[in-house]
């Protein structure tokens, strides 16, 4: 080990691993509550923040359709156009790398991705259930050839039968795509099948030379356990959050990702900084977080869609009557 990979922490010498790279998500899986509406002010404060701390990637929002989605019903980070990406990031100076994604069969990549030299996006991170493989090989080749990074984020694996999912990593990683996503979308995983799973993706992406990346939601309170059993299985691309920002039960919380790194570059005060004056005062409009629903919708391992519509209800005190409805099958 050389001492560009060592650092002092509070108990001594610590090691890390400087080949990992951490993803923040706020915007993009935090719009998921709020219909993409944060201002650009917003935005740009979490972009500094991100800088600041020595973040890798941010993830700005998604590539909507407009043809899909209306522009009056969803703010700007549904659709990401250029514009406003660049009263955001200006020049898009130091090393912070953006990226926006795109959900296979939602997005009309072929006009609204522009070119890798004409946008300030490095990165173009494809969602896609397994039966739209097709569709997502078909995005990645378009991203590929305009010269983006590429990731393939595999949604909902904890409901695909083995033989499906090993076909969907067979087709995935023969492709030209970067980094495959292993993504608990439910928030549903144990620790023992983050192993079981990376093991899986490991052995395919080993053919094809990809990384493998990880993106955890928390409704078990499992998000940054389960990140912490990917990095030891090898994962190498890290999703968090600031506060855990994310639909439901939020995502693997940022601040506590880069205090386990214990990689010198970086830097935590900024992230509390930015939480404590920007994402908090948040939760005044919208809830987000561990809760009772959202623990129910995950060891069900269904989608939190219910769970999101009880807790906006505004009649949250009857929980055994949600667990009762949604066990009622």
């Amino acid at each position: 080990m050389t001492a560009s990979e060592q650092a002092i922490g509070s108990k001594g010498w610590v090691s890390f691993r400087p080949e990992i790279k951490v993803m923040d998500v706020t915007i993009r899986d935090g719009g998921l509550m709020n219909d993409h509406k944060f201002d650009v002010d917003l935005v740009k404060k979490v972009y500094q923040t991100c800088c600041a701390a020595g973040v890798d990637y941010m993830e700005l929002g998604y590539k909507g359709s407009k043809k899909v989605f209306s522009q009056t019903e969803n703010g700007l980070w549904k659709f990401c156009d250029e514009d406003v990406l660049r009263q955001v990031v200006g020049d898009k100076k130091g090393d912070l790398k953006l990226s926006v994604m795109a959900d296979a069969e939602r997005t009309d990549y072929k006009t609204d991705i522009l070119p890798r030299d004409k946008s300030v996006i490095d990165m173009i991170r494809v969602a896609t259930y397994v039966h739209q493989i097709p569709m997502a090989l078909e995005m990645i080749k378009d991203a590929h050839e305009k010269g983006y990074e590429t990731t393939v984020n595999l949604m909902a694996i904890s409901t695909v039968p083995e033989y499906e999912l090993d076909g969907a990593l067979e087709a995935l990683c023969q492709s030209d795509v970067d980094i495959v996503y292993l993504v608990d979308s439910f928030g549903t995983l144990y620790s023992e099948q983050i192993r079981a799973l990376m093991n899986k993706f490991k052995k395919f992406a080993k053919a094809g030379d990809q990384q493998i990346g990880i993106h955890t939601h928390n409704n078990c309170q499992l998000a940054y356990a389960n990140t912490i059993e990917a990095i030891i299985c090898g994962a190498n691309y890290l999703d968090a959050s600031l506060a855990g920002l994310g639909r439901g039960a939020g995502n693997c919380q940022m601040e506590l990702l880069l205090g386990f790194l214990h990689n010198p570059k970086y830097r935590i005060r900024p992230l509390l900084q930015c939480i404590q004056e920007t994402i908090e005062p948040l939760r005044k409009d919208f809830f987000w977080g561990y809760s009772i629903p959202y623990m129910i919708s995950g060891i069900l391992n269904r989608h939190p869609r219910e769970a999101i519509q009880f807790m906006e209800s505004g009649n949250t005190h009857d929980i055994v009557k949600f667990y009762d409805e949604m066990t009622a099958f």
